[in-house]
């Protein structure tokens, strides 16, 4: 006996397939995104003002300008206490001998050429080239401040990487979305094909288009939502994978972000499973009978 065609019944294989493989494309670029920004933002962090003092300054003048320098709205605060180390010259000479293995006194003796210092980290919103150049400009007139220094080529190049690499991203992204729509339409309108003419047998005895669409756009967005499933699950393995491969990985999570990553999946699947299941039925509902031949 033949078996019996229902409406909606199209292969289900190959659509989720298809789809899963889309959107565990799109989260790894949404992951990359993610890891790039957090790699950025604790570069950004750790970039140091080297605050140079003048020579014998009293205890009561070092406290003065610590005092000055919390009250600096470039100051980066962790957990309400601002970023600002002291470094005493002795300090400062035996890091320098230790990185750059050269021993200053040989040539100079017990005469220490180096500063006292703080080390004052700063906001984000404060890491390019002007911002820093208008906050070395500002501290160097304050007394008892000898030379304000940062690392000025390193913070130039950091901010030129990090808007190449978004815009790499970017294109990559919506190249590869437009490249999944046309997978995906194409994957289902094949899928629907053998419903053609089951399509236009309903369409024969008075069913409305929305009634014949209904069965379809439901079996699209359960394709769909298990495809985000299936994709975000392979995220996730792929991320604690990762995690445990590569060392210091870990401090580039973001738990929160992730989850709404995961959700985005979810939605774009879902949305996709729909809007390109409605087109193709659509498409087979404007059909005349000698077209669908």
């Amino acid at each position: 006996m033949a078996k019996i065609k229902k409406l909606g019944s199209t292969p289900n294989v190959m659509v989720v397939i298809s789809l899963t493989i889309a959107l565990f494309l799109i989260g790894m670029c949404g992951l990359l995104t993610l890891n790039a920004r957090k790699l950025a933002e604790l570069v950004k962090q750790n970039v140091e003002l080297q605050v140079y003092l003048d020579d014998d300054l009293t205890t009561s003048k070092l406290d003065s300008i610590y005092k000055l320098l919390t009250k600096k709205e470039f100051v980066l605060l962790k957990d309400n206490s601002p970023q600002i180390n002291f470094i005493s010259k002795e300090v400062a000479a035996k890091q320098f001998i230790e990185e750059s293995g050269e021993d200053y006194r040989k040539l100079l003796g017990d005469n220490n050429p180096l500063h006292n210092l703080y080390a004052v980290k700063i906001k984000q919103e404060y890491f390019n080239d002007v911002k820093l150049k208008e906050i070395k400009t500002a501290l160097e007139v304050i007394p008892g401040i000898h030379e304000v220094a940062y690392v000025e080529n390193f913070v130039e190049e950091v901010n030129k990487n990090i808007s190449k690499i978004y815009l790499v991203l970017s294109v990559f992204v919506l190249l590869l979305l437009l490249i999944i729509i046309i997978l995906v339409n194409n994957t289902i309108k094949l899928s629907l094909y053998s419903q053609r003419f089951l399509i236009r047998s309903m369409q024969l005895v008075g069913a409305t288009n929305g009634f014949i669409r209904k069965p379809f756009i439901i079996k699209g967005a359960l394709q769909g939502l298990t495809s985000g499933l299936v994709a975000s699950s392979l995220l996730i393995l792929l991320q604690q994978l990762a995690v445990r491969k590569v060392e210091g990985l870990v401090l580039l999570q973001e738990m929160d972000k992730m989850i709404y990553l995961l959700l985005g999946i979810l939605i774009i699947g879902t949305l996709m499973g729909i809007l390109s299941t409605f087109q193709s039925v659509e498409r087979y509902l404007r059909l005349s009978l000698d077209e669908l031949y």
